[in-house]
Order: C-alpha cells, then structure tokens, then sequence
C-alpha cells in the first residue's frame, strides 16, 4: 500500500513552503518521496482523471512492491484540477507546497501549460501523460516533457486521411476554444487543406452546454456529411447524437479525447462509425502485458490514458535510479540524455524539448460499443 492525498483546486492551503520543499529536494531524508498526479478527476472530463489516478496507483503500488526508488517508498497525491487553468495553478502551489519531487500531469493542455510555469519555478519534473497541445513543450522549460504524441502530429494524420477517405465530401472543422482542442482543429485543418481539400465549415462551439442544436442547424444547412471535432468526448458525443436524431447522415472523427468508453455512453448507437485518432493500442503491446494482467485483476481496463500514466511513474523512477539522484533538474538532463527507457509502452526516448521521438497515431474506428484500431 502507499500513502495517498487528494487536493481539491483552491481547498486546501498550502503547507509551509520552506520546510517542505526542503523535505523535497534534498537526498537526506528517509521518509516516502512524494510524486503526484493531476487532473480532472471531478467535473465532466473526470473519465480521464479516473484513468490518470488508475494508472499512478498501479505505478506506485508496482514501484513500492518493488523497493522503491533509491531505497524509499513513494507517497502518491492527487491533484484536481477539473481541466481549468486557474484551478490548475493552485493545484501546482499546493503540490509544490507539499514537496511534491514529480508529477505526472496534467491532462489538459489548458491545464498543463500555466500549471508547468509554477513547477519549472518551485523545481518540480512535470511529465504530462496527455497533453498533446505543442506550446506545452515548444514554450516549456527544465522540466517540460509528455509521454504522449503532440497535435501537430495527430493533425497531420487526421487531415491526410480526411482528404484521402472523404475526398468530395463537405467537412466542417469544429472546436471547443480550448488550447487543446482548438490547437488540434487548427493542425487539422492545416493539413487537410495542404492536401487538396477545403474544409465547408469551421465553426466554435461552446463547452459544458448540452443543447446544441445552434451548431447542428450549422451543419444541416450547409449538408455537412463528415464533422471533425478538435474538442472532448463529452461535446463531441452530444453533437453527434443529436445531428443523428435529425435524421444527419454524418461521420464524426474527432481526436485521442474519444478515447473513453463515456463517449459510447453519451451516444449510445448512434456513435457506430465515429472514427478517432490515438496511439496505437497500448494494452495489446508486449511491454505491457503483465501490468495489463495486473489491472484486469482488479477490473479496471486500461484504456486511454492509464499506461501513458503508468509510464510516465515508471519512467521518472528508472531516471532516479540511474543517476542515483532525486533531483528534478539532474533527473531531467538524464531523461534527455540517457534513453530510451524501456515502459509498458515501449523504449521511450525524448527530444531536447522534451517530446517522445515516436509518436505513432493512428485511426480506431468505434463498433457496438468499443473502439479497435483500424
């Protein structure tokens, strides 16, 4: 077993900065280290917090089972951030506050980015295991780096294969204003426009409603047949159900935010067909099969995001003991150096910004209730 605390955005105060970041970084003390996660795990994305907290427990339970890191146990906190900025950053002071070393975190790019400042600041690793937005590492610092593919390069695969698959078909590009998936509809549309095709509509919507019938007139009157969605699951299953209920005869394609079995309980049949960019199946890879073994026992499936979580722990760990060393700084020159690290998702090796060298999307197409790789 290990330690666990939850913050909650805003509702705990932080403790007395000097002795506990001094408990944090320094190689002397014999208590449990502290690492965290961080992510929505309340609100309407918390489907991708529960995945974060999945994937961070297995890490650390696996990790203590197996001495630790450096001959200490690992303590886990719980930040949450409900995918808002600001909520975000008083998340990153607390953690900071507690002598938090590492997390693994955020999941929103609109979380990730302003949340990075304060832990490059207060000397904090930060390994997202879900923000794809590249301003996050393009404009990151230290301590900036993902497990996860960038935008740009999900777009690209997106916008190549709207253009080969759909090719006549009238597109709308839709999104959410957020940094993430306002970020991927731009990268999409940039790509599918350099391959030969004119998107018909491109149009923002707001999050968090549930009536979007505005946007779905949008569609109907412009006879979109294929609407690409740079947003949620949550948005982007609403959307799709109700242009269904009337009467559209529409393909949706949308990004990695799918990647939730929410998205099927929000559509119901009506999202038979959708199709959505992500890295290739984790938990069918061999690197991953014992751990996978290890979640099914417990009944969890590790969809989405749970390994990407996993690996960032388990990568943060393999650096520390290598170096012998718990500093964040120190570690995160070796992260950059001294790869690949061998994860449940395979080696993994980043860039001098901090991304994985790799990155592998592909489509998954959604049937009777589940998604599998095209």
């Amino acid at each position: 077993m290990f330690e666990r605390r939850v913050f909650l955005g805003g509702a705990l105060a932080a403790v007395a900065a000097g002795s506990a970041r001094a408990q944090g970084t320094t190689g002397g003390a014999t208590g449990p280290i502290r690492i965290a996660t961080a992510g929505p795990m309340t609100g309407q994305y918390a489907a991708f917090g529960a995945q974060m907290k999945a994937g961070a427990e297995q890490a650390v339970t696996d990790i203590n089972a197996g001495g630790g890191v450096l001959g200490r146990q690992l303590a886990l906190e719980i930040g949450d951030d409900a995918c808002d900025p600001r909520q975000a950053v008083s998340v990153a002071n607390q953690l900071a506050g507690r002598g938090v070393r590492f997390v693994a975190g955020h999941f929103c790019s609109g979380s990730s980015i302003p949340a990075s400042k304060v832990y490059g600041e207060e000397g904090v690793l930060q390994i997202s295991p879900a923000s794809t937005n590249p301003r996050f590492t393009d404009e990151g610092g230290w301590n900036t780096f993902r497990t996860c593919g960038r935008d740009d390069q999900q777009g690209q695969v997106a916008g190549k294969y709207i253009a080969d698959n759909f090719k006549g078909q009238r597109v709308a590009i839709l999104h959410d204003n957020s940094a993430y998936g306002k970020g991927l509809a731009d990268e999409t549309k940039k790509a599918l426009n350099a391959n030969g095709m004119q998107e018909t509509l491109l149009a923002a919507y707001t999050p968090g409603e549930r009536d979007y019938s505005a946007i779905v007139s949008r569609l109907q009157q412009a006879n979109v047949q294929v609407v690409y969605v740079g947003g949620y699951h949550t948005e982007s299953g609403l959307i799709l159900r109700q242009a269904k209920e009337r009467g559209m005869n529409v393909t949706l394609i949308g990004g990695d935010a799918l990647v939730t079995n929410e998205f099927w309980q929000i559509t119901g049949a009506a999202g038979e067909g959708t199709l959505m960019t992500f890295s290739s199946d984790p938990r069918k890879r061999p690197t991953a099969a014992a751990v996978v073994q290890r979640f099914r026992a417990r009944n969890i499936d590790p969809e989405g995001y749970v390994l990407y979580t996993y690996a960032a722990i388990q990568i943060w760990a393999d650096a520390a003991r290598k170096i012998n060393s718990l500093d964040p700084r120190r570690i995160a020159e070796a992260l950059k150096a001294q790869g690949p690290w061998q994860t449940v998702l395979g080696p993994i090796s980043f860039t001098p910004k901090g991304d994985v060298t790799v990155p592998d999307y592909v489509f998954y197409v959604w049937k009777n209730g589940s998604y599998s790789e095209i």
